[in-house]
């Protein structure tokens, strides 16, 4: 424990050092992080050539993200999803991260195939290739051949990873902790919320079986479809460690000249692709997150595959709905209706002014419908939508991001392949079918059903919920907890007003009493000055005092106005 604790002190300082060193003095210098690097130091770098602010911001934040490492890069591209928490520009800088790191020894990869098998490899594959097909920041993958002649990919974890992605993963928990405050008044927030989803995700790309099960599920789907195939994964052969998969052969989407040579034609290759996506967002809610070029690949025949499932998106039936509720919104030109399946889809909307809001949604449909088809783009459409989302920090699922991230990607494969390619045009029936769906008799009778269920268990609940209401009000134990918000200034002011008040009744009291006295008839012991009683003098000088002091607030207060 000790040991890791001054692993992660030394870690934090360089992390500091780095913000440093790209010129982000003021991360360190307002937050606890300051106590980890020396005075000296920072002063240092006050004298250093400031080259790095050729370069803007969010480039520089990108630069410090690509030298801390493989967590703080998979953590960045995951937040390139979250148009809600970011803006813009900073999420093209993070879509520029690459996380591709050189291969491990095949000897270490061998060893832990074995390790997780329990067997020798021999005794296990017939052919095993030493040579990768690929790697990343989490595995590599070979190729191998089973002894029952079947042609496999073996996905390997690499060694050490678990332990490195949990000690990056705890660092970032820590620096979140010293850096809150400062995040927050950078709009961001929930940083600790967004580190614990991310250590979610982290920990289902670490574990293979999730994947296996994913695309056992997409296996399940489309196990009628003629034209969309899913390679099998061999179950009893995978772990959480190394993940073995039926090697499927074909060139990639994008590969043009392959596919004329196979006598395809490229733009039916394009609209298969489109409607298999389309249908896993709009029919099933579950959807393959990540459609690069290398990721779908096209058979002789015309089949489509998908590979790589390790990132997968869901929607449930609601959020499905609302989804497509804004595109239909879009379409209609209805700016209300996309206001409100907006706020369906959002997880909490607390959206201030719903007028500004649907005259916003209203502008970009009007900056969309003066398009001509050819001239209309899923990527600017995406990222009007983001920059809305942002603007109004609504907390949408975020299966949205990735859909509007896979739906740019494969435009712009459509777009190599279909020179008149509009994914407008293809999103269009499914939205109409999604209105069918969702006002279908079988639809609304289980929304009624729901609904029922609902009503019943508060009609069940209600009658105890009220007895204990009830006892508490007549054992004198029903507390009711109010809280003003935004109120602060107007009872500051009322405050001042009372203080005021009391202090003018205190000094008209004051005047009264002196006048009285003046009448009153006192024993000799009574001393006077100058014909006036004592106590006069008294009363004037402490009703003068009172006075003053009311003089000094309306000047204090008309003084701070002013500034």
């Amino acid at each position: 424990m000790f040991k890791n604790t001054i692993s992660n002190l030394t870690r934090i300082r360089q992390v500091a050092e780095v913000l440093l060193r790209y010129g982000f003095e003021d991360v360190v210098t307002t937050t606890p992080l300051r106590r980890l690097v020396s005075q000296a130091r920072r002063l240092n770098w006050q004298r250093a050539d400031r080259q790095v602010f050729e370069t803007t911001r969010w480039e520089r934040v990108r630069l410090i993200i690509e030298e801390l490492g493989p967590t703080f890069i998979k953590l960045a591209q995951a937040m390139s999803n979250r148009a809600d928490l970011l803006p813009q520009a900073l999420i093209d800088e993070f879509e520029k991260l690459q996380s591709n790191v050189p291969p491990f020894d095949v000897v270490i990869a061998r060893q832990i195939i074995e390790q997780e098998l329990g067997q020798p490899i021999s005794e296990v594959f017939s052919e095993f290739d030493d040579t990768t097909l690929g790697s990343a920041s989490i595995g590599q993958v070979h190729r191998a051949r089973l002894l029952t002649g079947e042609e496999v990919v073996v996905k390997v974890q690499r060694p050490g990873v678990r332990e490195k992605v949990r000690s990056d993963l705890a660092l970032l928990h820590e620096l979140v902790r010293l850096t809150a405050g400062f995040l927050q008044k950078q709009g961001l927030a929930n940083p600790q919320d967004i580190v614990d989803a991310f250590e979610r995700s982290m920990s289902k790309e670490l574990d293979y079986t999730a994947e296996a099960r994913s695309m056992e599920q997409f296996r399940k789907l489309y196990e009628d479809y003629t034209t969309f195939y899913i390679p099998k994964p061999f179950r009893e052969l995978s772990t959480e460690r190394i993940l073995v998969i039926e090697f499927v052969s074909g060139c990639k989407i994008t590969d043009k000249t392959q596919l004329l040579e196979w006598g395809l034609s490229p733009e039916t290759v394009a609209e298969t692709g489109m409607d298999i996506y389309l249908t896993q967002i709009f029919e099933f809610g579950i959807f393959h997150a990540d459609p690069h070029p290398g990721n779908v690949l096209v058979q002789p025949d015309g089949t489509v595959v998908l590979i790589d499932f390790g990132m997968v998106g869901r929607l449930t039936k609601q959020q499905k709905y609302a989804f497509a509720g804004v595109f239909i919104g879009m379409a209609r030109q209805d700016a209300r209706n996309m206001a409100l399946n907006f706020r369906r889809l959002a997880l909490t909307a607390e959206i201030p002014d719903m007028r500004m809001f649907e005259s916003d949604l209203s502008q970009l449909i009007e900056d969309f419908a003066t398009l001509d088809v050819k001239e209309m783009s899923m990527s600017d459409l995406a990222d009007a939508l983001q920059t809305v989302i942002y603007n109004y920090k609504l907390q949408v699922p975020g299966a949205v991001f990735l859909i509007l991230r896979a739906l740019v990607i494969l435009e712009g494969i459509g777009k190599v392949l279909h020179p008149n390619f509009n994914t407008f045009e293809f999103v269009r029936p499914y939205g109409a079918k999604i209105i069918r769906e969702q006002y279908s008799r079988q639809n609304l009778l289980l929304e009624a059903e729901y609904t029922g269920t609902q009503l019943l268990a508060l009609l069940q609940t209600l009658p105890s919920d009220v007895r204990q209401i009830v006892r508490k009000i007549s054992k004198g134990e029903l507390r009711l907890k109010f809280e003003l918000v935004g109120y602060n200034l107007l009872l500051r002011k009322a405050d001042q007003l009372v203080s005021r008040t009391i202090l003018a009744l205190l000094s008209v009291g004051g005047l009264i009493f002196s006048g009285l006295s003046l009448m009153g008839r006192y024993s000799a012991d009574m001393p006077y000055w100058r014909g006036v009683p004592e106590i006069t003098w008294w009363s004037l000088g402490a009703t003068g005092f009172l006075l003053l002091v009311l003089l000094l607030l309306g000047t204090g207060r008309r003084d701070k106005e002013r500034g």
